[in-house]
């Protein structure tokens, strides 16, 4: 899995000098490093520096925030394990609902963790706990009817060994290696979450016209998903702007355009079913934006 990791996967250049922790103070003002910050950069910056909330403590107050993200991840899930066992919607919307939110609640949770390595891996512990329970629950090692029902489309526990597994791979993949600073973690988790879940709900409900190379998809579905991708992703660009992670310039909103819908074209192709939508659009989101941004 790792050598397929790196093969496939770029890996981002990091800048120290980019991280918004680096703050230090003086008589005079702040500055980072070697060069004195604008007023709103200081500002977005010592709100970044609260976001750190739980301890002065680094790894103290990471490991808080990986158990306060983890436990939200794990009311999210048992939610829908309960919608699911319930029958509150049917089971292929309930897999969606699924798909669309726990990446997204995720990425919220990413600035309660330090800056640094040491937060992108604590932080990439928690979808990585994921991939070891797909493996577990796909090969019949560990039963759990309800978490196969919420995920899967038969109710077959060897489906979590495909989609749901990528799902978490990827997720953990952006978190680990590109982090709150990089445009290509949110494109990839937004196309991903929001895109392709929206993608299919939309399809189901209004796709009467399918495509002319792929009669299992349609328009209303493609469009839903560079759309749903591509609003969400500035949504969290917005998000970790306002923070001090990531400056907004008119380069990112147009990678971010050119990601979700080269991930919408690829997610339409016959080969990404085949597949499955789980592994092409992220990788088809982490090739383009390593292209365009």
């Amino acid at each position: 899995m790792a050598l397929f990791a790196s093969s496939v996967f770029p890996l981002p250049l990091f800048k120290s000098n980019s991280d918004p922790y680096r703050l230090f103070s003086t008589k005079k003002g702040f500055n980072l490093g070697f060069q004195k910050l604008k007023t709103r950069r200081l500002h977005r910056t010592k709100v970044a520096v609260h976001f750190a909330m739980f301890s002065e403590n680094p790894l103290i107050g990471d490991l808080i925030a990986t158990a306060f993200s983890g436990g939200i991840a794990f009311s999210m899930l048992r939610l829908w394990e309960e919608t699911a066992k319930r029958g509150v919607f049917d089971q292929k919307t309930n897999r969606k609902l699924v798909h669309i939110s726990i990446g997204l609640v995720f990425m919220l949770c990413w600035p309660m963790f330090s800056s640094g390595q040491q937060g992108a891996i604590l932080a990439a512990f928690i979808p990585g706990l994921n991939i070891i329970k797909m493996l577990l629950l796909g090969l019949g090692i560990w039963k759990d009817d309800a978490t196969v029902k919420s995920m899967s489309r038969f109710g077959d526990h060897r489906e979590l060994l495909k989609g749901p597994l990528y799902y978490a791979f990827s997720i953990t993949y952006a978190c680990a290696i590109y982090w709150r600073y990089s445009p290509i973690s949110i494109g990839l988790i937004c196309n991903l979450c929001a895109g392709d879940g929206i993608a299919d709900i939309v399809g189901r409900r209004f796709g009467k016209q399918k495509l002319p190379y792929n009669k299992n998809k349609s328009f209303a579905g493609s469009i839903a998903m560079a759309a749903a991708g591509f609003l969400a992703s500035l949504g969290f660009l917005l998000y970790f702007s306002l923070l001090g992670y990531i400056q907004v310039s008119s380069k990112t909103v147009l990678g971010f355009l050119f990601m979700s819908l080269a991930a919408a074209l690829v997610e339409s192709h016959p080969l990404s079913s085949e597949l499955d939508d789980n592994l092409t659009v992220p990788l088809t989101s982490v090739l383009v934006g390593s292209l365009v941004l």
